[in-house]
C-alpha cells in the first residue's frame, strides 16, 4: 500500500486528489491537508468585489466534498517539510504532529509579499482573498468619482484581475450615470499584454481599453504608495482617489528551508511536476518555479499531470505524462469586448485570440459548473 499526501486545498491539490482517487486502487491511501475547510474559487473574486455574485458562490465545503471520494481530509497548518525522511510536520488543535508519506504533492500556493512595497497595505486594495475583495467592495460603493488607478506590482505574476477590475468599474460607473466624472487608469510594470502572452493579445486589448475610455501606463514598476499618489522607480507618480494594486507574489516559507526552491521560494520541478531535488516529491500550482503568470487552470492541469505520474510510479512504471506550460484565459469585459486567449509558453507562434460577448458568458457558466461539479460529483 502506498500513502500519498497532498498538502494544500486549492485548484492543484483538489484536482490531484480527485485524479489519484480515480486512478489508484482502493488499497492506497490518499490524504489531503488544508489550512481551511472551505475551497475558495478565486477567479470569481473580482465579481464578488463588484457585487456580481454572492459570497456563497465562491466557497464550497472541502471536507464534505472529499468524503465521497475516499480521500481523507485533515484541516491543519503545515509547519515544515522533511523530504529526507518523507514526512510533513503539521499543527492542529494546539498539537504538533508528523504525517509520513510515500509520495507528496506540494500544493500550498504562493504568498503575498505586500511588505515589499511601502504603503501598499495601508493605501491599496486588491481582490486576491475573500476578505480583501469584500473590503474592496466597500471602497467601490463609496467611490463617487475622481482618479481610479488599477494595476499590479512587479513580481505579482497575475494581470487578468487588473483588466477585469477596470472593465467592471467602467460598467458600474456607467450604470450609476457618473462615468464622466472618473478617469480609469491601468498601471503596469510591463508593456501592454504583459503576462498575457505578449504582442498577440495587444490589438484586441488595446481596442477594448480605448472603447471603454481606460488609459494604460506601461513600464510603471510600483515602488511605494502614499496618500493620493503611487510612485514608480525614477520618481514618476500617478495620483489616485481609488487604488487597486495586486501585490508581489513570493514562495511560501514552508519550502524555503528544504533546499528545493529557487531564490523566490518557488519549488523547482521538471516537466513531470517532480521536484528536481527530492524523490517522490511533486509540486503543482502557484508553488512551482515556472515562468509567466500563475493561474488556476494551470494549477488544475499540473494536478492532473502529477497524479498521472504518481500513479505510474506506484504501479512500477516510470513517469510518462509531461506538463505543457500553456495559458488559457478569458478577460471578462461584460460584453462584446470579452477576450479569450490561448498561449503556449514553450512553443513559438502558438497563440489564439478570440473576442466577443460569448466568451464572458462562457466563463461565468464554466465557473458555476466547476464549483457545482467539484462539490457534488462522486468518484465512480
Amino acid at each position: 500500500m502506498a500513502s500519498v499526501l497532498i498538502i494544500g486545498g486549492g485548484f492543484g491539490g483538489v484536482i490531484a486528489a480527485e485524479a489519484l482517487a480515480q486512478r489508484l486502487d482502493p488499497e492506497h491511501r490518499i490524504t489531503m491537508v488544508s489550512r481551511h475547510r472551505e475551497f475558495t474559487f478565486f477567479p470569481a473574486l473580482v465579481r464578488l468585489a463588484f457585487g456580481r455574485c454572492a459570497l456563497g458562490d465562491v466557497f464550497y465545503d472541502l471536507e464534505q466534498a472529499t468524503l465521497s471520494r475516499r480521500i481523507e481530509f485533515i484541516q491543519a497548518e503545515i509547519l515544515s517539510l522533511d523530504p529526507g525522511s518523507r514526512a510533513v510536520v503539521a499543527w492542529r488543535e494546539k498539537r504538533e504532529f508528523r504525517l509520513p508519506y510515500d509520495y507528496l504533492v506540494f500544493a500550498l500556493g504562493r504568498g503575498l509579499a505586500i511588505e515589499r512595497v511601502p504603503g501598499l497595505a495601508l493605501r491599496a486594495h486588491h481582490p486576491l482573498t475573500v476578505g480583501d475583495a469584500l473590503k474592496f467592495r466597500e471602497a467601490i460603493k463609496s467611490f463617487e468619482g475622481g482618479q481610479a488607478v488599477i494595476g499590479y506590482c512587479p513580481e505579482s505574476r497575475l494581470s487578468v484581475p487588473v483588466y477585469e477590475t477596470a472593465f467592471a468599474l467602467d460598467r458600474m460607473l456607467r450604470e450609476r450615470g457618473c462615468r464622466d466624472q472618473t478617469r480609469i487608469t491601468i498601471i503596469s510594470p510591463d508593456s501592454l499584454g504583459g503576462l498575457l502572452g505578449g504582442s498577440a493579445v495587444v490589438p484586441a486589448l488595446q481596442a477594448a481599453l480605448e472603447k471603454h475610455g481606460i488609459d494604460f501606463i506601461p513600464d510603471f514598476p510600483v515602488d511605494f504608495v502614499t496618500a493620493g499618489n503611487v510612485f514608480a522607480k525614477g520618481s514618476r507618480r500617478v495620483a489616485y482617489d481609488l487604488l487597486m494594486l495586486l501585490p508581489p507574489f513570493q514562495g511560501l516559507y514552508e519550502t524555503q528551508f528544504s533546499n528545493i526552491t529557487d531564490r523566490q521560494g518557488y519549488v523547482r520541478v521538471d516537466d513531470y511536476m517532480r521536484s528536481t531535488q527530492s524523490e517522490r516529491f511533486y509540486a503543482v500550482g502557484d508553488a512551482v518555479s515556472f515562468p509567466g503568470p500563475k493561474m488556476a487552470h494551470m494549477a488544475a492541469l499540473q494536478g492532473e499531470v502529477a497524479a498521472a505520474n504518481i500513479a505510474a510510479e506506484i504501479e512500477g512504471r516510470p513517469p510518462e505524462t509531461r506538463y505543457d506550460h500553456r495559458m488559457t484565459l478569458v478577460i471578462d469585459e461584460g460584453g462584446e469586448d470579452s477576450i479569450y486567449l490561448h498561449h503556449k509558453f514553450w512553443e513559438e507562434g502558438e497563440t489564439t485570440i478570440r473576442q466577443g460577448r460569448f466568451w464572458g458568458w462562457a466563463k461565468q457558466v464554466h465557473e458555476k459548473y466547476w464549483t457545482r461539479l467539484r462539490s457534488l460529483k462522486p468518484v465512480a
